[in-house]
């Protein structure tokens, strides 16, 4: 049966107007190019100022009690009991390299409870300065879920070690009623997994208690609720749960399968369909690349805009004369009463912050664990190394450097931003000279990593104090490296661009005038297809006439 791509205008619009637009890709340590099991994820939310959060490790006497803010509004939520021994976590990465990222896919509004105290965020945070492993991470997050109440709406978690990567999704069970239903599945080693905003865990087995974990009530709830009537067999998460409509099939699921387009073609190819609403069959929640997979591969993949496939967006009207792969919020116009939308692509321009998790089981934990840490939009940002033992948040990556309404010129946020915005506009005559600086930085750090590491393991030998030091010291200073290129970055484009010329370049460096103060330029114009189009809209409007 064809699937109609018109359904459910009231949850489509609920859907694009709350924003949810976090990605996360997921390798298995088979699938990956250095056996590093390896987890993306972007923090989309329009107006969120990005920093690199840091919890240092703690002991806490017994009895000792921890406020719950949310971690989307700061709404204070209540007090849970504090863990007597805590771990360090930098950013969404820990000392052993435990590392969870986030997808909200929202479900059934009526499973939210406003009375929980445990909101998505809190649990990740909480669960990364308690777990040692992913499956402990598992265990602590929902055991707090069912002790203190779970406050936000459906989420898909990334929770991943050295080790092993999964995917866990839960939905509370309404107001008032303590705990949620969910369940986590295991990603083969050997296979690459995403979820982006749209619950992803269809049916899943049961008696395989070594890569399945669910709740009890999983399926008794939804019968109950009278989400699910069928065999326990048929059962499935995200049926009962988070019923697909049209947001979750072109604004979410299109992400993911974008990503399996990347790396798998024979999936890309035989799902298309279903993202385009002409097959009902979902995509599986795993695949085989058809090669290895890079940390570099994840970061590329992060910077997508469906380019090259029948979703591109840099060659319709909507991408300017310059073909910007971006548009304006909201994601959903209306012209004379019918509803359109906008394609919602894996990177996006309201991004705080995006990371790419390297974990390595070969080397100790604290050279092992790698946040590969970027702010803003991943597309135009850098990707600098932050060591999961670092014990210091680099400078520009602070919280405290401006906010969400204040500019600093020290925070790489609001300097990321700045360039980005300005490069948008005039995207493709622009874009490459981004490019080729973030391309330089990136190569720089990743050709330096083992030269890095093998140094860090040395001193590790001797004193793993001394390796903390150092690759703490590290971790600034290639935070501090990229933010300083960024600057002169951005002074370069208003040199380069400045009144909408471009002044031409040589080596690398701005063409000097022989003589005089006028700079040699060129006048790129616009491009013939724009002109046309332009003629074919205003007639003889500006046409050169010849005088009588």
């Amino acid at each position: 049966m064809r699937r109609k791509l018109i359904l459910a205008v009231m949850m489509l619009t609920a859907v694009f107007v709350n924003g949810w637009a976090c990605t996360n890709f997921i390798v298995g340590k088979k699938a990956s190019a250095d056996g590093s099991v390896i987890v993306s994820y972007s923090a989309d939310s329009y107006g969120m100022f990005g920093f690199l959060c840091h919890f240092p490790a703690a002991t806490h006497p017994a009895g000792t009690m921890r406020d719950i803010f949310d971690w989307d509004s700061g709404k204070y939520l209540g007090k849970i009991k504090e863990a007597k021994q805590t771990y360090n976590v930098i950013g969404n990465m820990n000392e052993y390299q435990v590392t969870i990222g986030e997808t909200t896919f929202g479900g059934r509004p009526e499973l939210v409870d406003t009375t929980g105290i445990m909101d998505y965020g809190s649990l990740i945070y909480v669960a990364l300065q308690r777990s040692r492993t992913a499956k402990e991470a598992i265990k602590v997050m929902t055991d707090l879920v069912k002790e203190y109440g779970y406050y936000s709406s459906g989420e898909s978690f990334s929770i991943a070690d050295p080790n092993e990567a999964w995917i866990m999704e839960m939905i509370g069970k309404g107001p008032g009623v303590k705990g949620a239903v969910w369940v986590a599945v295991r990603i083969p080693d050997d296979c690459i997994a995403a979820h982006a905003n749209q619950s992803r865990i269809h049916k899943f087995d049961m008696n395989d208690k070594e890569n399945c974990l669910y709740s009890p009530d999983v399926i008794s709830f939804a019968r109950e609720k009278g989400y699910f009537d069928g065999l326990n067999k048929d059962f499935s998460f995200a049926d009962a749960y988070c019923p697909l409509d049209f947001s979750g099939l072109r604004a979410c699921e299109a992400r993911v399968w974008s990503f399996y387009n990347m790396f798998s073609k024979t999936t890309g190819q035989a799902y298309l369909p279903y993202i385009q609403g002409e097959s009902s069959e979902p995509m599986p929640l795993y695949v085989k690349p058809d090669a290895k997979v890079s940390v570099r591969d994840i970061q590329h993949a992060m910077r997508d805009h469906y380019e090259g496939t029948p979703l591109d967006i840099t060659n319709d009207p909507g991408a300017g004369v310059f073909k910007m792969p971006y548009r304006l919020s909201p994601l959903t116009f209306k012209v004379d009463g019918q509803e359109y939308f906008n394609e919602r692509p894996i990177s996006t321009q309201q991004s705080a912050f995006v990371f790419v998790s390297q974990m390595r089981a070969n080397l100790p934990d604290a050279i092992g664990g790698v946040l590969w840490f970027g702010l803003d939009d991943a597309n135009m940002t850098v990707f600098t190394p932050v060591y999961c033992n670092t014990d210091k948040v680099p400078a520009s990556y602070a919280q405290g450097e401006g906010d969400c309404v204040t500019f600093s010129w020290n925070s790489a946020f609001w300097i990321y931003n700045w360039v980005a915005d300005m490069i948008r506009p005039r995207y493709s005559l622009m874009i490459n000279d981004m490019r080729t600086v973030q391309n330089s930085l990136e190569d720089m750090y990743a050709n330096a990593q083992s030269g890095v590491e093998s140094t860090a393991l040395k001193l590790y030998q001797e004193d793993p104090a001394k390796a903390k030091a150092f690759l703490t010291d590290y971790t600034s200073m290639t935070a501090q490296t990229a933010v300083e290129s960024w600057k002169k970055l951005g002074e370069f484009l208003v040199v380069r661009y400045n009144d909408g010329a471009v002044k031409r370049v040589q080596n690398g460096k701005l063409v000097r005038p022989a003589t005089g103060n006028t700079a040699p330029l060129d006048r790129p114009g616009y491009t013939q297809e724009f002109l046309k189009e332009l003629v074919k809209a205003t007639g003889d409007r500006y046409k050169c006439k010849e005088l009588k």
